[in-house]
Parts: structure tokens; sequence; C-alpha cells
């Protein structure tokens, strides 16, 4: 996505790659997983093969014509050392979501960043704390990230998880030197139409730019 950034939209492409945006520093970008549907599922290996679809996103209409001007040109992706062929690529608009709920799932592992923990003596560890839902802290750090993306679109914050419906199985992932920790989920907010469709777009939790927390479409 920076690639394509680069391209079509630089100053875009410098200003998240080194400071973020608003108050939080967020980069409002996100993207799912490649997606197979006629490949065959095997044990433990991404199923792969056949025409598939994956999606980059973001609340941003600047960012997400950029994206999209820059996919148009591409005749090959080049995902980790696998060329995938771009055949088409379409445009998607988020639902209005009038009546200020949302009910989303996602296609990618919601991470959800949680406090430090803590040893034995009471002293705070430097691990990363990740949160699975159904932990105590995880509800309270997934909508306080939820509101920091509206903060940092200047959105009404008033955000609000008012059901988890399901939640998939664990995934541990490997990313850049660590481990991230997540499950896909399905579930309801409520809050201000804008602020649900910038979230539909951008991806719940956090590491949406690393591929986590991908909205289905």
């Amino acid at each position: 996505m920076y690639g394509l950034l680069a391209e079509n939209a630089p100053s875009w492409g410098d200003r998240l790659h080194t400071s973020g945006l608003g108050p939080h520093g967020l980069v409002p970008i996100g993207h799912s997983a490649p997606r197979f549907p006629e490949a065959r599922a095997r044990s433990g290996v991404h199923a792969a093969g056949g025409p598939g679809v994956v999606e980059f996103s973001s609340p941003l209409t600047e960012i997400a014509h950029a994206l999209n001007a820059g996919l148009q040109e591409r005749s090959v992706l080049d995902w980790g050392g696998v060329a995938l062929q771009v055949q088409r690529v379409t445009p998607v608009f988020p639902p209005l979501f009038s009546h200020g709920t949302a009910e989303l799932s996602t296609v990618t592992p919601v991470v959800v960043k949680g406090p430090p923990g803590r040893d034995e003596h009471g002293q705070r560890l430097r691990k990363q704390r990740w949160l699975l839902p159904g932990e105590s802290d995880w509800e309270t750090y997934f909508v306080n990230n939820l509101r920091r993306k509206a903060e940092t679109l200047d959105l009404d914050p008033d955000v609000k998880l008012e059901m988890l419906t399901r939640v998939g199985r664990k995934h541990s992932l490997a990313v850049g030197r660590g481990t991230k920790i997540g499950a896909e989920v399905a579930l309801r907010l409520s809050g201000p139409p804008a602020t649900l469709q910038a979230l539909w777009s951008w991806g719940l939790g956090a590491s949406n730019s690393a591929g986590f927390g991908a909205v289905t479409v």
C-alpha cells in the first residue's frame, strides 16, 4: 500500500509512514488477506489457487482514490513472493448505516492491545499484552481503539459495542519481529452513521495496515 501511495499520493504516503495522522498517530489504511473460494482446504495451510479477492481500504477519500488508481495500473501484485494476477479492480462504498447501528464481521483476526502484564512481584513487563474476546479488559480497549480512530478523523467518537455475536478461533501470527494474537469476530456497533462508515472502511482493532481486523465487504 505504501508503494501505491508513493506513486499516486506521495505526500500522504510520507506523512502516514513518518508520523501517522491526528492526535494518536494512527494510520488510516487497511487490507484483507487474499481469499480463494474455489481452492481446496488443507489443514494448517492457507488455501490458495484459482480466482480470489483481496481488499484494500481507507476511510479517507483521497487515499482510497490513490489506492484505486494504483491498483488499476497493476497487472500483478507481489504478495510475499506469490504473484497475484490483477483481473479486475472494483471500488466498493460503505453502507449508509442511517439507523446508527452496524452489524460487522471480520475476515482476518482482530487484535487488541491491552495494558502491559506484570510479573509475580507486580512489576510491569515490557512485552506487549494482546487481549482476546472474553477477557475482562477486551471490550474496554476495543472500544477505546474505535474512539481513537474517530478522533483521528475528526468524527464523533460516541460509538458503543452493543453485542459480540461470534468469536472465531484464536490466531497467533508472526508480524515483523513479534507475534500478534487475535480472533475473527462478528458484532453489533452503535454510533453516528459517519463514524460507523469510517470504521467499516478502516477496520476493527489495531494493526489494520498489517492486515488485521478487515471487515467483510
